[in-house]
């Protein structure tokens, strides 16, 4: 480690909690900002930097580039690691999974399903099966799929509200999916032979819409509020327990990392940027690959 990077992640471990600041310049991405997702390193990978359909990779202290150029056709949405650092987008232009191997940066098709409507984000289990949320915004409706290592389909639950936000407890064994449109968070129980069972509602809000959505390592789930310009943090019991503002009204998603996994980045369209916010818990994906 370096002196630089040294007194980064100083900075980064004595920060203020639950105060956010930018990470990016503004507009450095389009009004698409989706993702994000952080790898092993701690670089930051977002949708549509600088243009799109383009992934870019942001380092802890803000360096942004282009990392790739998304095939023909496709604009990610979504990004997910496993945990051999393979990386997996969302493609809801051509109604994909994508499989991304940063190394080399050969993009192949995991999944294809025609009659998806648009798979939005996604969820991944320790084992690496994946789980998309397939808004319609049209009809305000939705549902959500499974998807096997070997690239299986399976529809795990329909007759939804506009499915966006998905996530996986810590334990494996509650999915949640929020529905924009009717302010819902849903948990389901996910039974052995992987069926979606036993749908509760967890919580609703009586304002604004919302997004992506991620867990921390205590089962917290952390929900970016679309128009309301907050991160509101949810306890597995569905109790808002704080509401962290991210200098914009059009949060889309959140991910952690830093040198402690305790660092929420949030991709935020207003300003087309990353900002940054200090938490004190590390994120559920973070502490999975340690």
């Amino acid at each position: 480690m370096n002196e630089l990077t040294a007194l980064f992640a100083l900075l980064t471990l004595t920060a203020e909690l639950f105060t956010a600041t930018p990470l990016t310049a503004p507009h450095s991405f389009t009004p698409e900002i989706e993702g994000p997702a952080c790898d092993r390193q701690g670089n930051i990978y977002a949708v549509s930097f600088a243009r799109k359909p383009t992934i870019g990779r942001v380092t802890p202290d803000g360096r942004a580039e282009v990392f790739l150029e998304m095939p023909a056709g496709s604009l990610g949405n979504g990004i997910r690691f496993d945990r051999a650092g393979l990386m997996y987008v969302a493609d809801y232009t051509g109604h994909n999974v994508l499989r991304v191997d940063p190394r080399t940066k050969a993009v192949s098709i995991l999944a294809h399903e025609p009659t998806m409507n648009q798979p939005n984000d996604l969820a991944i289990s320790k084992t690496g099966t994946l789980w998309a949320s397939d808004p319609d915004w049209k009809n305000s409706t939705g549902q959500v799929w499974r998807i096997d290592l070997n690239g299986r389909v399976t529809k795990a639950a329909s007759g939804m509200g506009t499915t966006n936000g998905i996530e996986l407890s810590p334990d494996g064994k509650t999915l949640y999916v929020n529905e924009s449109v009717q302010r819902n968070v849903w948990a389901f129980r996910i039974a052995r032979d992987g069926s979606l069972t036993g749908k509760r509602l967890l919580i609703q809000f009586p304002d604004h819409g919302m997004d992506g959505m991620r867990c921390d390592a205590a089962g917290n789930l952390y929900i970016t509020r679309h128009g309301k310009g907050t991160v509101a943090i949810v306890s597995p019991q569905g109790k808002v327990l704080r509401e962290v503002s991210v200098l914009g009204a059009h949060p889309t998603n959140l991910c952690f990392g830093g040198p402690d996994g305790r660092t929420c980045y949030v991709t935020e369209v207003e300003h087309g940027r990353l900002v940054q916010f200090r938490t004190d818990t590390p994120g559920l994906e973070w502490k999975r690959r340690r």
